[in-house]
C-alpha cells in the first residue's frame, strides 16, 4: 500500500516527463503541455494492447509504465510460469490490456494474460478461426476430454477427438504439445473446441498412400505395436495395420504376444502377404531373422551337455529354451531314474536353468530330445554291486497291491516282494492280510533286472523252506494226524503241521461211495490217515482215510488169526499189499 504522499508523487510524475527542463516551463508554454496532456490521456483505451516497461516489482504486483499519468498495476501472477517462478525483471518490455483508469490506490489497472489472450485470438483468427490450425499444450483432464492451453487461451478437446482410436487412459496425454484443429470457436464467449483426430487421420490418409505405393510381399520394413491379442499383435506400417500372428513372432515357443513385445514397440517384420484391394496384410516377425535351426544338428551332438531355461512345463515333460528360438524337450520319463515323476513341476519350475544331456536332434521336425537324469549316474548300473543276489536287506514297505508289496531299499529304488515270495507254507490272498504300508521288514534280494529297473524280493527265503524236509518226513504210508483246515467238493485239506497240508481225496475218505465230503467231517474235526504220495514241485501231499483203515483191518485179522508166517507189522507193506489187492477189498 502507498501512502497520500507516494500517491500524490506518482500522479505528478507524468506532468514532470513532458517538462524536462526549466527553460520550458516559461510563460506561454501552459497551453501547450495541457494540449499534449489530453492527447496523451485520449491514446489510452479501456480494451487496448498497449506497450509498457516495468518498473517495480512486489510479491503481488507488478508496476509496468505505460507513458500515462501513473503506472499501471498488474497481479503478480500473471508473469509467472507453471513452477511459480516470475519471468520478467525490472526494465523488461511487456505488452498489456488497458483494463480501467485508477483503481483505489492511483494505479491504471492493467492486465497481461487478458492481453496475452487478446494476441492468441488474433492468431487464430489470422489461422483461419473455425477449421484452421493452432498450436497447444494439454494441461489437464476434465469431464469429456481434455483441456489445452493455447498461449493463455484454455481449449476444449473432446474424448472421442483425441487420438485416431478413442478410448483408454486420457492421463498418459498431459503434457504433451501438439498441433489441433479448431473445430468450434466463440470469442465473445471464449470457447474454442479441438480436435487432434483430424490431423492425425490426415497424416495417416497420407502415409496409408505411400505405404500402398511401396508395399510388396517378401518386403522386410518397420512398424509400431498398435495392438495386443492373445493370438497376436496388430503393427502400424504407416497408416496401415498389419497381422503379425503369435506362431510368426519366434522361432521358439510363446504362449502369449506380451513375452517380447509391448505398445509402442518399433519392431522388423516381413510382409508374408499383401491383398492390396482388401487392404489385409500378414506380417512375420521371425522371418526376418535367421532360422536357427538351418545349423541345430551341427550344433548339438548326442550326448553333449547343454544349458538351458525352462520355458514350459506341460503334463508329458518340461520346454527348455537352448538358444533364442530353439527348445528342446524333456520327457518326464527322462527326468529322474528313480522318481516316479507324475508332473514335471515337482522337480522343475519355468525360469530356472538346467543343465541336460541331448539324446537326439531332428531338425526336420525340428525337434531336439534331451534328458535330465541323464546328467547323472543311474544307480540302476551299480545297484547289483551293492546288493548281490542273496544279500540280505531291510526297508519300509512303500506300496501293497493284490500281487505283491514295494519295499523302498534306498532313494529312489524299489522292490517288489511277490505274494508269492512271502511264505513257504501258508495260502496269502493278499499281502494286506499280515502287513501294513510303513511297515519296515527283512527280505532277501532274489534278481536284479536292470534293463528294465526291477528287483525281486523274497521274504520266505529268510528261512529254509520246509518241504525240503516234507519228503523224508512224510513217506507213503506214514501214519498220519491232522486236523481240517477246510471242506471242498473234490476233498478235505488237514493240516498236519504249522503251514503244511494233506488233500485227503473224496475217493479216498470211506470205502462207501460219497458224492460229497460235506457231512463227512466239519472244520477243525481231528482225523487220522496215511500217506499216500508226495508231490515237492507242486507241494502236495495226497492222503488217504480208507487206505488207512483197511490196512488196519488187515493186520487186525491176521494178528486175530494167528498167521504162520510173521505178522505184517509194517503198515506201508500193508498198505502196498492192500493196493495190490484191490484197495483193501476182503
Amino acid at each position: 500500500m502507498m501512502d497520500e504522499k507516494r500517491m500524490k508523487r506518482q500522479k505528478e510524475m507524468p506532468i514532470k516527463r513532458f517538462h524536462d527542463t526549466d527553460d520550458e516551463l516559461d510563460q506561454g508554454s501552459g497551453g501547450e503541455f495541457e494540449e499534449m496532456f489530453q492527447d496523451s490521456l485520449k491514446q489510452l483505451r479501456v480494451g487496448e494492447i498497449v506497450r509498457g516497461v516495468v518498473v517495480q516489482i512486489s510479491p503481488d504486483y507488478v508496476l509496468v509504465d505505460v507513458g500515462y499519468k501513473s503506472e499501471g498495476c498488474v497481479p503478480a501472477n500473471e508473469f509467472m510460469d507453471e513452477n511459480g517462478q516470475l519471468t520478467v525483471k525490472v526494465g523488461d518490455p511487456v505488452e498489456v490490456l488497458f483494463e480501467r483508469r485508477e483503481n483505489e490506490l492511483g494505479y491504471i489497472v492493467l492486465s497481461k494474460k487478458k492481453a496475452q489472450a487478446h494476441l492468441v485470438w488474433d492468431r487464430i483468427a489470422e489461422a483461419g478461426g473455425e477449421g484452421g490450425d493452432v498450436e497447444g499444450k494439454i494441461v489437464a483432464k476434465v469431464k469429456g476430454g481434455l483441456n489445452v492451453d493455447i498461449g493463455g487461451i484454455t481449449g476444449f478437446l473432446p474424448a472421442s477427438q483425441v487420438d485416431l482410436r478413442p478410448g483408454g487412459n486420457l492421463d498418459r496425454y498431459v503434457g504433451q504439445t501438439a498441433t489441433f484443429k479448431i473445430l468450434k470457436m466463440n470469442r465473445k464467449r471464449g470457447n474454442i473446441v479441438l480436435s487432434r483426430r483430424v490431423l492425425l487421420e490426415v497424416e495417416r490418409d497420407k502415409a496409408r498412400e505411400d505405404t500402398l505405393a511401396t508395399l510388396a510381399e517378401g518386403q522386410v520394413v518397420d512398424g509400431v505395436v498398435k495392438n495386443i491379442t492373445d493370438y497376436g499383435a496388430f503393427v502400424d506400417l504407416g497408416g496401415l495395420d498389419g497381422l503379425l500372428h503369435i506362431t510368426d513372432m519366434s522361432w521358439g515357443r510363446l504362449t502369449h504376444p506380451g513375452e517380447i513385445i509391448k505398445v509402442g514397440d518399433t519392431v522388423k517384420v516381413m510382409v508374408l502377404k499383401f491383398d492390396r484391394a482388401k487392404g489385409k496384410i500378414s506380417l512375420g516377425m521371425k522371418q526376418a531373422m535367421p532360422d536357427p535351426w538351418l545349423n541345430v544338428e551341427a550344433k548339438y551332438q548326442t550326448g553333449e551337455r547343454v544349458q538351458g531355461k525352462v520355458v514350459s512345463l506341460t503334463e508329458y515333460g518340461a520346454f527348455i529354451a537352448l538358444e533364442e528360438g530353439v527348445e528342446g524337450l524333456v520327457h518326464i520319463s527322462e527326468m529322474s531314474w528313480t522318481k516316479r515323476v507324475r508332473h514335471p513341476s515337482e522337480l522343475l519350475k519355468v525360469g530356472e536353468e538346467v543343465e541336460a544331456v541331448v539324446l537326439g536332434v531332428d531338425s526336420g521336425n525340428r525337434r531336439i530330445s534331451l534328458g535330465l537324469k541323464q546328467t547323472s549316474v543311474n544307480p540302476w548300473t551299480v545297484v547289483g554291486e551293492r546288493y548281490p543276489v542273496g544279500t540280505k536287506i531291510e526297508g519300509q514297505i512303500k506300496n501293497i497291491t493284490d500281487f505283491g508289496m514295494f519295499i523302498g531299499i534306498e532313494d529312489g529304488i524299489d522292490g517288489l516282494v511277490h505274494v508269492s515270495d512271502i511264505s513257504w507254507t501258508k495260502r496269502i490272498k493278499h499281502p494286506g492280510e499280515i502287513y501294513s504300508k510303513g511297515e519296515t521288514v527283512q527280505a532277501v534280494i532274489l534278481n536284479i533286472d536292470v534293463a528294465n529297473e526291477r528287483l525281486s524280493l523274497g521274504v520266505k527265503q529268510l528261512t529254509p523252506d520246509p518241504w525240503s524236509e516234507i519228503p523224508g518226513k512224510y513217506r507213503p504210508g506214514t501214519r498220519v494226524v491232522g486236523k481240517v483246515s477246510s471242506v471242498t467238493d473234490f476233498g478235505v485239506f488237514l493240516e498236519l503241521e504249522e503251514g503244511i497240508e494233506g488233500l485227503v481225496h473224496v475217493s479216498e475218505l470211506s470205502h462207501e461211495k460219497l458224492a460229497t465230503p460235506k457231512g463227512f467231517c466239519n472244520v477243525g474235526d481231528e482225523l487220522e490217515a496215511v500217506v499216500l504220495n508226495v508231490d515237492t514241485v507242486d507241494r502236495k501231499i495226497g492222503l488217504s482215510i480208507k487206505s488207512l483203515q483197511s490196512a488196519l483191518e488187515k493186520a487186525e485179522f491176521e494178528s486175530f488169526m494167528g498167521s504162520k508166517g510173521e505178522a505184517t507189522s509194517n503198515l506201508g507193506d500193508l498198505l502196498k499189499e492192500i493196493k495190490k489187492n484191490g484197495n483193501g477189498d476182503k
